[in-house]
């Protein structure tokens, strides 16, 4: 078997480490440099498409329904948002790491079909906490797949966004009977009950990290 060799790095912001993009034939894989294991690979994207199909197709038959992707990573919940929803509507993608941005416009784009040329899509570099916190009543759903959900291992500032204060940011900034979905690697009993101590609705589901039911199983938080 062909091994993975490393074709680009990334350096997060304010973090000094980097990120690493490997390639073996067409399968990409993202990892944190000195760390074993992966971020991500284009293998494994069930339950980044389920992140965005279960929250756009609450909101997918509003007019001009207008959503937020919280990490971009691989692109795969960024087009199945895009997928779920109507040619007049606007999704805004947050990205952390430019280079990230960068390897989805270049070959890792085309393993969830370039969605960053979809006309609809809107880029934003930077924390998507901040951007949450500018935009009141801003967005019809927001979906968070940033770090390794609730426990955050790359990135101390993410916790933050799963603080009871980010959460609280996070249903301001949703339009009414919006929703929030948070991906998560795994179940937090804490963090569901801190969701429904802001105030919100919380449905629990699991999803597999690959499709047709196999692989990991991760965790949705559908919050409205």
């Amino acid at each position: 078997m062909a091994k993975f060799e490393q074709i680009g790095t990334a350096e997060i912001p304010g973090q000094g480490s980097e990120l690493r993009l490997l390639q073996r034939n067409d399968e990409f894989s993202i990892r944190i440099a000195g760390k074993s294991g992966e971020l991500m690979n284009t293998r494994l994207h069930g339950s980044e498409d389920a992140l965005a199909e279960l929250a756009c197709r609450r909101v997918a038959e509003r007019p001009a329904a207008r959503v937020l992707v919280g990490g971009l990573g691989m692109g795969f919940t960024l087009a199945a948002a895009l997928g779920c929803l109507g040619s007049d509507a606007e999704v805004v993608v947050a990205e952390l790491v430019p280079g990230v941005v960068g390897w989805n416009r270049g070959p890792l784009g085309a393993a969830a079909g370039y969605p960053l040329n979809d006309p609809r899509t809107r880029v934003n570099l930077g924390d998507v906490g901040e951007l949450i916190r500018r935009e009141p009543a801003g967005f019809d759903a927001i979906m968070l797949d940033v770090d390794n959900g609730p426990e955050g291992l790359t990135r101390r500032e993410n916790d933050q966004l799963y603080s009871p204060k980010g959460l609280a940011a996070a249903q301001r900034a949703l339009r009414a009977d919006g929703v929030l979905a948070v991906w998560s690697a795994g179940q937090d009993p804490a963090f569901s009950e801190r969701l429904r101590r802001t105030g919100l609705t919380v449905e629990e589901v699991m999803v597999r990290a690959h499709r047709p039911g196999k692989g990991a199983r991760h965790c949705i938080w559908l919050a409205s």
